[in-house]
């Protein structure tokens, strides 16, 4: 009987562990997802304004269209620098929500285990009620 408290115990401590883990896998996912986010955001931020300096009708001579351009393809640039940043940050999200679902399963088991533990101990410490038996026979016997 002290074992299986032991192994109870030992159990519980186990899972409060998993919990923890499980704790600090949904924060990293929670904040690369905030990161994918932002640079969602500013992906979209950057390719809008390529696009609005990419107008040649907003240049007044060949000197500005040039200088013009030439901003407008390293803003461009920038875009898809950024949107490659993004896709980056959208795997490494993807790959914290996958550790955080590992981890709830993990987490998961061991609880499972525990009250299963709980319940065989339960079911042990039942003691079934003794009754009387009837005699059989006569007293003689």
């Amino acid at each position: 009987m002290k074992a299986e408290r032991a192994r109870l115990l030992r159990l519980q401590r186990l899972e409060r562990l998993r919990a923890i883990a499980k704790q600090a896998a949904m924060t990293e996912a929670a904040s690369a997802e905030s990161t994918l986010a932002q640079l969602e955001a500013l992906a979209e931020r950057t390719r809008r304004l390529a696009a609005g300096y990419a107008d040649p009708t907003r240049a007044g001579d060949a000197a500005a269209l040039q200088q013009l351009s030439r901003f407008a393809g390293g803003l461009q640039g920038i875009a898809a620098s950024t949107a490659g940043d993004a896709r980056r940050a959208r795997g490494v999200a993807d790959e914290k929500l996958a550790d955080l679902a590992r981890a709830e399963r993990r987490r998961a088991v061991v609880e499972d285990r525990a009250e299963a533990q709980a319940r065989r101990m339960a079911k042990a410490d039942d003691k079934p009620v003794l009754t009387s038996r009837k005699a059989l026979g006569t007293d003689l016997d």
